[in-house]
């Protein structure tokens, strides 16, 4: 009886001796738990992958508006873009905190050419296999420009795009990350092509 006795004395002392936490502290605890999980976040969305909405139809066929995706981040952190690519981009002069969603048909020093829709990079004919809309779109030719890259929308008639001179061919830095699969619909769901 009297072991018990000991043991249950030891035991109360012990939770008497863990002093309980001021107001302050317990403030304190909670505001480092919001700023870690926000510095979290900030990491993932910078350097990992970001959650994107298509607002638009530029991008019929292969996305539609509404459509919710996933743009991979860390794919262009140490290399480039490749031609066909759909990625996210700003666009210049505009500061509306929007990614355009588009697709890379030329890279730096790429002669760009659309005849009758048809797409020609430096004179040679090149199969475009994605699911774009019916188009008989002329542009060009237009060399792009080192350290540059020239987009467009699969919706050539819909698209506000590097053919236009307002946007132009975008600076590398403008190119902000990878588009890798649709999440939402999930009728739309899969990877992007």
């Amino acid at each position: 009886m009297a072991q018990m006795d000991d043991k249950e004395l030891r035991k109360n002392e012990e939770k008497k001796e863990k002093p309980k936490k001021s107001v302050k502290q317990e403030i304190f605890e909670w505001v480092m738990v919001f700023v870690v999980a926000a510095a979290l976040a900030f990491v993932v969305r910078t350097f990992i992958f970001e959650p994107v909405r298509v607002d638009g139809s530029s991008m019929l066929n292969t996305l539609t508006d509404g459509d919710f995706m996933i743009a991979t981040k860390y794919d262009y952190l140490m290399g480039d873009p490749e031609r066909f690519d759909v990625v996210i981009c700003d666009y210049p002069n505009t500061n509306d905190g929007k990614y355009r969603v588009k697709r890379v048909i030329g890279l730096p020093g790429d002669t760009v050419e659309l005849v009758a829709g048809e797409l020609y990079i430096n004179g040679e004919h090149l199969e475009q296999q994605f699911d774009m809309t019916d188009n008989a779109a002329y542009f060009g030719p237009y060399t792009v420009p080192e350290g540059h890259y020239f987009v467009m929308g699969d919706n050539r008639n819909n698209s506000k795009d590097s053919r236009s001179a307002m946007v132009g061919a975008l600076p590398r830095s403008m190119i902000r990350g990878h588009v890798r699969l649709v999440v939402f619909p999930f009728s739309d769901a899969g990877i992007v092509e």
